[in-house]
């Protein structure tokens, strides 16, 4: 597992959170086709702190055919699915610029290819690893493309099943690059009974990998729950409103809410990386305890031979004193002195 954390580093600037929970940030088609938009994707996914932004790179003419259907037809502007698909293309070199701009902003950057063409585009631009779409996990001839550059693999499986699964495995264990798999329901967006979190333990009994979460929540609480369970990974699709357009906006988080997510996953980071020790914490709180715990003190002015009863005494605060554990081996003995209300009761006051 380290090893992949290093290699899916190794190319970008590295966060104090490197060895933490890699957190990833979506934007697919949320640009619209727009480059601006795309490069504004960049600069708000880098202010919420997430280490990774996440595009999808898609050549129409390599991966579609004109007769493919709508999943949702939402596009007033594109009478096919096909014509969506050519007016999300960028050009190489505005590729390169959105790469760019995503080392200047100490982001990783990753996009998911959709055909053998886009792969060798998004090698010569470079990316720090291979996303994998679940609809893409049975695509072994664009697997064994991308293996050749020896790159980390991040694979969502939403779409597979476990034989599916078993087999994409046994694919990436034969190329011996680094990779991490993730749980993911394809559902936009996928309700809280739908999330699968019991997958991640699964996935890493079964298969001895990193694992993580590709999640379609709309929701921090998912990714925060895989992160407390020891996920590497957590993605998430980003949008910069809730009124924006698009077929994922209604299934992503807001560069607001992501900033949430990823506060909230560092924090988990540090909590799981320092495990307590409760004799350590008893020491080092030593101190404090008198502030906090209480003593056996005198509930009234009680003079020398008084037999002590219950309504005698009291606890209070500080806990200098007698401690309140005491109470019943002091109940029934004589005072050999006397006590004013609120004095502590010490050892050899009574007999």
């Amino acid at each position: 597992m380290d090893t992949f954390r290093e290699e899916i580093f190794r190319s970008g600037k590295v966060r104090d959170a490197a060895h933490g929970c890699l957190v990833i940030a979506e934007v697919a088609q949320a640009h619209d086709g727009s480059l601006g938009m795309a490069h504004a994707f960049i600069d708000a996914i880098a202010d919420s702190g997430a280490d990774a932004v996440k595009f999808q790179t898609h050549i129409a003419s390599a991966e579609s055919t004109p007769s493919e259907p709508w999943r949702v037809k939402f596009s007033p502007q594109d009478s096919r699915r096909y014509d969506y698909w050519k007016r999300m293309e960028f050009t190489e070199d505005q590729w390169r610029g959105l790469k760019r701009h995503a080392d200047e902003r100490g982001l990783l950057f990753l996009s998911s290819p959709f055909s053998l063409q886009a792969v060798e585009l998004l090698e010569r631009v470079g990316v720090s690893a291979w996303k994998i779409a679940s609809g893409e996990v049975t695509n072994v001839p664009m697997f064994n493309r991308m293996s050749e550059s020896g790159l980390p693999f991040i694979v969502s499986t939403g779409m597979s099943g476990w034989n599916e699964v078993d087999a994409v495995i046994e694919c990436l264990k034969k190329y011996r690059s680094p990779f991490a798999l993730l749980q993911c329901t394809s559902a936009y967006p996928c309700p809280a009974e739908k999330v699968g979190l019991n997958v991640l333990g699964e996935f890493r009994s079964r298969y001895h990998c990193p694992v993580g979460l590709s999640d379609h929540s709309a929701s921090i609480f998912p990714g925060l729950a895989a992160a407390s369970l020891g996920a590497e990974v957590v993605e998430v699709h980003a949008t910069l409103s809730r009124e924006m357009f698009g077929p994922d906006v209604v299934a992503s988080l807001t560069t607001q809410e992501l900033k949430g997510l990823v506060d909230g996953v560092r924090f988990i980071d540090r909590m799981l990386k320092n495990p307590v020790d409760k004799d350590e914490v008893e020491e080092t709180l030593n101190s404090m305890r008198g502030l906090f715990t209480k003593s056996i003190v005198a509930e009234i002015d009680l003079k020398a031979g008084t037999v002590l009863k219950p309504e005698h005494l009291a606890c209070k605060k500080p806990g200098t004193g007698l401690p309140p554990e005491r109470l019943d081996q002091i109940i029934g003995k004589k005072l050999v002195r006397g006590l004013r209300k609120d004095e502590f009761v010490q050892e050899g006051d009574w007999a």
